[in-house]
């Protein structure tokens, strides 16, 4: 059988004016070493990846899982780079380069304060307000909403999430939620370049860890909450909360705005070494009493949306977040705030969408993709049991039926998380359909065996279905499902493609879903 078609990764893209920046300069003030003249040799650009060098660019060649990038420094030159910084190793496999080659300590750890100086995207760069979300769950609801609120305002706007990258109105797909330090401040330099008004970043942990956002100073930093997830990546949940809090530290933020739903939430407000303003909704708190500057109270549910009053020291407006959960009316909450902090008005704001609901496009987050008849089906990204548990509880409290869950775990990702996965979808859900997302190098009958395992120990008698692949699952879910009853497939939110023993295979999941539902009979709005 021939092998389907990867799908092609998204650009990377960078100003169209790229900057010209002295290698010598660099080199001093870099404190690189190096035996070459470096008279006259100007840098237009930082680059980890020879797939993505163009010429005039700075070649970054740093130890990688399996190989070193020196080892590939040659490809890099052919395409016009104009010099390699490295390590000691590095060095040492390329004498005779025909190109200059700088040496630093751990030139990883370097890599933003340099693509910082290159693109003149530093601290102390002309720049519009940066916002950074962090969190388990919910930072790219956040960004998005943060931006349809200021393009209500009239504010033009650069954003990178997990699930897109926008630039003033330009949008691509993301290839991760926080791409390299390179990739990052060339961004920022494009968005610059662009005259945005505001840009929104989400952070992961690993971006915090591994240097991606070094060389940035986030104007006002924002926290979801923490779950279960990435211990591959940390190994225990204190480890994966320190990752976090990086954020929060004097010279990488300047303000923050913290959800204290959860007890490590509140570690952050008490941990955080900048002034921290907090929020709290107490229907879903773990202890609805703690103190917070902003109190987040439900008004209203529908399968459209939730209606929620927000309440601080600025005043009070009541509006409606267009995705179902009193987990999104805390996010929507936070990006309100968030804006707050940066100093947008709050009359503004309140102007725009109190009484109203926040114009905001949320790409994969509970999408509602089914017509006005029939059971209701809802696309989603959640792929951590926390996830699973507020989307489903979310489902339930508009769902006079019964709720259908079809899900899958992830292959060469965090394996403990799993069978909680599958506890959740199992308590959370009357039926459950096991399917496949992103093998990758793994066995998907062994992923989907664990997500099972955790059902049954949850609940022995739990209805469990397996069925792959992934578009014969939703199918079947289908012909489960009744008019009052909705569908809740986890996994493939806004992506396009699975990732099946290391290609990327193109994969539309909401095209799937519609022709279930057209296959099962329901009207489906055009």
């Amino acid at each position: 059988m021939p092998q389907a078609a990867s799908a092609p990764l998204p650009p990377v893209l960078r100003p169209s004016e790229p900057p010209r920046r002295s290698l010598a300069e660099l080199a001093d003030v870099f404190d690189a070493a190096t035996t070459s003249d470096l008279s006259g040799i100007e840098v237009r650009g930082v680059t980890l990846a020879t797939g993505d060098l163009r010429e005039g660019e700075l070649f970054v060649a740093v130890q990688g899982a399996n190989r070193h990038g020196a080892e590939v420094a040659d490809v890099a030159i052919s395409k016009g780079a104009v010099a390699v910084l490295t390590d000691a190793v590095g060095a040492a496999a390329l004498s005779g380069a025909g190109v200059p080659v700088l040496v630093v300590d751990d030139p990883r750890a370097r890599l933003g304060a340099i693509s910082a100086w290159v693109y003149g995207t530093g601290a102390d760069g002309d720049l519009p307000p940066i916002l950074a979300v962090t969190g388990t769950n919910g930072k790219t609801s956040v960004t998005h909403l943060m931006q349809g609120i200021l393009h209500g305002l009239g504010v033009v706007t650069g954003l990178s999430s997990t699930a897109e990258r926008h630039i003033a109105g330009q949008v691509v797909p993301s290839r991760l939620t926080t791409p390299e330090a390179s990739e990052v401040h060339a961004l920022l330099a494009l968005m610059t370049e662009r005259e945005v008004g505001a840009i929104l970043l989400e952070v992961s942990a690993q971006a915090l860890t591994r240097h991606r956002v070094d060389g940035i100073r986030f104007d006002v930093a924002g926290f979801t909450n923490l779950s279960h997830d990435h211990l591959d990546d940390y190994g225990d949940m204190a480890t994966y909360l320190e990752a976090k809090l990086q954020l929060f530290r004097e010279g990488r933020s300047r303000r923050a705005v913290v959800v204290v739903d959860q007890p490590e939430g509140v570690e952050v407000a008490s941990r955080s070494e900048i002034p921290v303003v907090t929020i709290l909704t107490p229907e879903i708190a773990t202890d609805p009493d703690v103190p917070a500057d902003w109190r987040v109270d439900l008004v209203g549910e529908t399968p459209d949306g939730v209606t929620f009053t927000l309440t601080g020291p600025a005043g009070a407006l009541t509006t409606t977040v267009p995705v179902i959960g009193p987990h999104m009316a805390s996010n929507a909450a936070l990006a309100i705030v968030m804006l707050l902090e940066a100093g947008f008005e709050w009359r503004r704001i309140s102007d725009l969408i109190g009484g109203a609901r926040i114009d905001a496009h949320l790409p994969g987050r509970i999408q509602r993709l089914s017509g006005a008849r029939g059971p209701a089906l809802y696309l989603d990204f959640g792929h951590s049991p926390d996830a699973f548990e507020k989307t489903l509880s979310a489902v339930r409290r508009v769902t006079p039926g019964s709720v259908i869950m079809v899900c899958g775990a992830n292959g060469d990702r965090d394996t403990t998380k799993r069978a909680d996965m599958g506890r959740a979808a199992a308590l959370g859900s009357d039926i459950v359909v096991f399917t496949d997302q992103h093998p990758r190098s793994e066995d998907p009958a062994a992923i989907r065996a664990a997500l099972v395992a955790g059902a049954l120990d949850a609940d022995p008698h739990a209805v469990i279905h397996q069925v792959t692949p992934p578009e014969d699952a939703i199918a079947f879910a289908v012909t489960l499902a009744g008019e009052q009853d909705a569908i809740l497939w986890a996994g493939p939110g806004h992506q396009h493609y699975r990732e099946i023993a290391g290609v990327r295979t193109p994969f539309d999941a909401e095209a799937a879903a519609r022709s279930a539902l057209r296959a099962g009979g329901w009207p489906m709005p055009d």
